[in-house]
């Protein structure tokens, strides 16, 4: 039995190293938190208010490959409690931070057959990583 209590501290010890090294998730929902300071391991979700309903859609026109990798496809969700068809939710990205550096985040907001017009809004982030 004594042992098992010799054991209780470096496996405490271990857990708690373990704990202090997990990734942490920042989330990003406007520009004005830009530009955004993150270490490596950790993920980054962007949601940005979206509508695809009136043509509109987010295009991501650079992701910052040297800093980011994508974690899967744009998710598109709307907020359960609007009932309303065609109203307004948010589009997602989910990413994590692979490597140290520097890189630019950009994403237009345009209907992808307006060629000629210019988006209703760019989402442009400067991504620091240490």
């Amino acid at each position: 039995m004594t042992a098992v209590y010799r054991l209780l501290p470096p496996l405490s010890l271990a857990l708690l190293a373990g704990c202090s090294t997990q990734s942490t998730t920042v989330n990003l929902q406007q520009q004005s938190d830009c530009p955004l300071s993150l270490s490596t391991e950790q993920q980054l979700i962007i949601s940005l208010p979206s509508n695809p309903t009136t043509g509109f859609r987010w295009v991501v026109r650079d992701a910052a490959p040297a800093v980011l990798t994508s974690l899967g496809p744009e998710v598109y969700s709307n907020p359960e409690e609007s009932g309303l068809v065609g109203s307004a939710g948010k589009s997602t990205w989910r990413y994590t931070v692979k490597q140290p550096g520097e890189g630019h985040l950009v994403m237009t907001y345009q209907r992808p057959w307006e060629t000629e017009v210019a988006p209703a809004q760019t989402f442009d982030c400067t991504i620091k990583v240490k």
